[in-house]
């Protein structure tokens, strides 16, 4: 595997990790599991703050609702098909931006 293809993959895997880490814990924090609905809250100030967060939460959150619809609503397999590479590219996007902060940081070399 080549060191591009690796550092991709990484990128993607922790794009994933940080979605699923910050929907359990605002899940944990609010009692309600976190959505897209968190951006009609009423006041425009709730809905910037929830944006940034919506960002990088965002590929969990199609995944939850694209598995929930393929249970509850049998929905289409071409559906989940195309939400799955739909998240896989948003976790691939965020998970570069995580991981250029980490570098930024030092955390990670």
């Amino acid at each position: 595997m080549s060191p591009e293809a690796l550092s991709s993959f990484f990128a993607l895997m922790i794009g994933f990790a940080v979605a699923g880490a910050l929907v359990s814990g605002y899940q944990a924090f609010v009692d309600r599991p976190a959505g897209f609905g968190l951006l009609d809250d009423g006041e425009a100030s709730r809905a910037m703050i929830a944006v940034p967060f919506l960002v990088f939460a965002a590929p969990f959150i199609i995944m939850r609702n694209t598995i929930r619809g393929r249970r509850i609503e049998q929905r289409h397999m071409l559906f989940v098909m195309m939400a799955t590479v739909i998240a896989g590219i948003w976790s691939l996007m965020s998970g570069t931006c995580v991981v250029m902060l980490l570098q930024a940081t030092g955390i990670v070399a």
